[in-house]
C-alpha cells in the first residue's frame, strides 16, 4: 500500500435517508465506519464524504428507470434532512462533502478534482450499499488506476449474500479487503 500520504478514506452514502435506514443500521456498519473515520484522523489520512442528491425537481433523472426508483425511495433533495451526513459517523468541519448524482461516488461530481488535489494515489472505501455505490466507485476508481481497499466491515448491502459475494469473490480482483480493525493495524 502506498503512504498514508497518498492515501484518502471514502465514506459514501452514509447519509440519514440511506445509512438510517434500519436495514442498514441494525448491522452496526455505522460504527465501524466511525471507527474507519477516527483511525483515518488518527493517521492524517483525509476523509472525503459522498452523499447522493439531486436538483430541485430532479432534472437530473432523464431516462434512467433504475436510478428513478432509488430516488422515488426517500427524498433526496440537496437541502433535505435525508441528504445530510448521519450523526453517528461525526463530520468534522472542514471535510469536504462531494455530491454525486448518480450510484458511483465520481458520476456527477467533482470528486476526482478533489482527489487530485489531495495527491491520492490509494483510495479507503466504505459505504452502503456495496452493491451500489462501493461497487460502482470500486469498478471506477480501478479503471483511474487507484490503488483500492474495501472496508468489508464499514460496508453494507440489504442482501447480506450479495455484500458476502462481492467483497470475498468479487472485489479482491481489484481491491485490498480488510476488516476496519485490520486496516487500522496496518497504519501503524
Amino acid at each position: 500500500m502506498t503512504g498514508a500520504e497518498n492515501t484518502v478514506l471514502l465514506a459514501m452514502d452514509f447519509q440519514n435517508g440511506i445509512a438510517g435506514d434500519d436495514a442498514f443500521a441494525s448491522t452496526g456498519v455505522l460504527e465501524r465506519a466511525r471507527d474507519a473515520v477516527a483511525a483515518a484522523r488518527n493517521n492524517n489520512i483525509p476523509v472525503v464524504w459522498v452523499r447522493v442528491a439531486l436538483r430541485e425537481g430532479h432534472p437530473e433523472l432523464a431516462a434512467t428507470a433504475s436510478f428513478a426508483q432509488i430516488a422515488a425511495h426517500g427524498d433526496v433533495d440537496e437541502t433535505h434532512a435525508s441528504t445530510s451526513i448521519h450523526e453517528t459517523l461525526d463530520r468534522h468541519q472542514g471535510e469536504p462533502i462531494v455530491t454525486k448524482r448518480r450510484i458511483s461516488a465520481f458520476t456527477g461530481s467533482d470528486l476526482e478534482v478533489l482527489l487530485r488535489g489531495y495527491g491520492a494515489s490509494s483510495l479507503v472505501l466504505a459505504g452502503v450499499a456495496t452493491s451500489g455505490v462501493v461497487l460502482s466507485t470500486v469498478r471506477q476508481a480501478a479503471d483511474l488506476d487507484f490503488e483500492l481497499t474495501v472496508l468489508s466491515d464499514a460496508c453494507a448491502d440489504r442482501d447480506p449474500e450479495v455484500h458476502t459475494v462481492l467483497t470475498e469473490k468479487v472485489f479482491p480482483k481489484q481491491a485490498k479487503v480488510l476488516t476496519v480493525a485490520d486496516w487500522t493495524t496496518s497504519l501503524g
